[in-house]
């Protein structure tokens, strides 16, 4: 089995449109859905997929919820809802209540000082209902990170885009690699392996393992096999190349690791963090 924790759906031809992407993107407008998912990633080997809602409307969480309702195949929806206002705990409790909604995503503004207003107290609303913690961000912010690990210990938290650090297939970048360690001390912190080719500073993006393999090799130190998870970012991810292509890099990186290991980075890891539910 292969659980890819990281996809996005929409569609523009609805009749609200959608806030992203917007209409000059010529690549990624366009309806977006798990049909075409489905097309590139089955034959990949890809069994379920649990989507990152990227939309801020809030009734857009229902939207995939709904999809997920007439599709197995969409195992779960990290969503989108905003905290460090009035009204999370009320939004939360309202999408809780579905046994496939896993957690939210947070980006990096909320990491340039976690301790300010409601931040806190809300991602512990999180650690109440066993749902997780996705971030989307870098190097700069993996200190205000560590803060919320230590002051919410229980909190399941996973690192988006293997913390956005640039790779140029050369030395490794010094602060990341020293602030992934730091992370990796925190015994609830998953590392996504995702957006891999999409942080190449070469363009267009190797799709040879070699280019990647100090980047993936300082991940897997860090981590070990219990907390890598796997995830395509599509269709973002076809800015760098194709799903083949970017699947290839990392089947080939943790199927070296042995079969023990493959299978907990493709499935059994997406499945102790983000622990969806069956309608």
């Amino acid at each position: 089995m292969i659980v890819d924790t990281h996809t996005h759906f929409y569609d523009p031809t609805r009749p609200e449109g959608v806030p992203w992407p917007g209409p000059d993107n010529a690549l990624l407008y366009r309806s977006v859905l798990p049909e075409h998912y489905r097309a590139l990633a089955e034959p990949e080997g890809v069994t379920g997929t649990v989507v990152v809602e990227a939309s801020a409307w809030l009734e857009d969480n229902q939207w995939v919820l709904d999809l997920a309702a007439a599709d197995p195949f969409l195992l779960g929806l990290v969503g989108h809802i905003d905290p460090n206002r009035d009204g999370f705990a009320r939004e939360l409790e309202r999408f809780a209540k579905h046994p496939r909604f896993c957690g939210i995503r947070c980006g990096g503004g909320y990491f340039q000082d976690v301790g300010a207003g409601s931040f806190l107290r809300d991602l512990q609303y999180l650690v109440e209902r066993d749902l997780e913690l996705d971030v989307l961000l870098s190097a700069a912010q993996f200190a205000e990170l560590e803060k919320v690990a230590t002051a919410l210990p229980e909190l399941r938290i996973v690192v988006n885009h293997i913390g956005h650090v640039p790779i140029d297939g050369k030395e490794l970048d010094s602060a990341w690699s020293e602030g992934i360690k730091r992370l990796a001390a925190c015994e609830r912190i998953y590392m996504k392996v995702s957006a891999v080719m999409e942080q190449s500073t070469v363009q267009p993006a190797p799709e040879d393992l070699n280019f990647y393999a100090p980047t993936l090799e300082a991940m897997w130190q860090a981590f070990g096999e219990d907390r890598l998870v796997y995830g395509s970012n599509w269709p973002v991810c076809e800015r760098a190349g194709t799903f083949a292509a970017s699947m290839q890099i990392v089947k080939e990186f943790f199927n070296a690791k042995g079969p023990q290991a493959a299978e907990k980075y493709f499935c059994k890891n997406a499945k102790a963090v983000y622990k969806w539910g069956e309608d």
